[in-house]
């Protein structure tokens, strides 16, 4: 992540992020780790259309996870938390690649799982970055 993020290494973040999903098994992973990896790689893509793909894996995945197996990892947070921003970037993508119907679906869909964000600084990016991509949607 500090690959991307802090350092701005998209190319040397996705040759990482594509061996650690070598090393926990691809999509037959721990569906937790699958979730969090996709979700990382799917920021680091330069394609929308191999943005999506990351996307929709890190959501299959989501679909598998219990609050139980969050807890046990130390993720202070229930599942419905991860939703909102999972909905929130299959909307950005759609969005980019010039599908403003889904687009809005995903949106409607984030909207509707904002409640499960706390107010702390995650639950402000997500609830910004809705914001942003709803002001994108409606400009383009």
């Amino acid at each position: 992540m500090r690959l991307h993020h802090a350092q701005g290494r998209r190319e040397a973040a996705r040759e990482l992020f594509a061996r650690i999903w070598d090393e926990i098994g691809g999509e037959r992973g721990d569906p937790l780790h699958v979730s969090v990896l996709a979700h990382a790689m799917a920021d680091v893509q330069d394609d929308a259309r191999q943005e999506l793909v990351w996307d929709e894996r890190a959501l299959a995945a989501t679909d598998l996870l219990t609050d139980a197996r969050l807890a046990e990892a130390g993720v202070p947070m229930p599942v419905a938390a991860l939703y909102p921003s999972l909905h929130l970037n299959l909307a950005e993508c759609h969005r980019k690649l010039g599908d403003p119907a889904r687009a809005s679906e995903w949106l409607d869909r984030a909207r509707a799982g904002i409640g499960a964000l706390g107010e702390d600084d995650y639950g402000r990016l997500i609830r910004d970055g809705l914001e942003r991509v709803t002001r994108e949607l409606s400009d383009s």
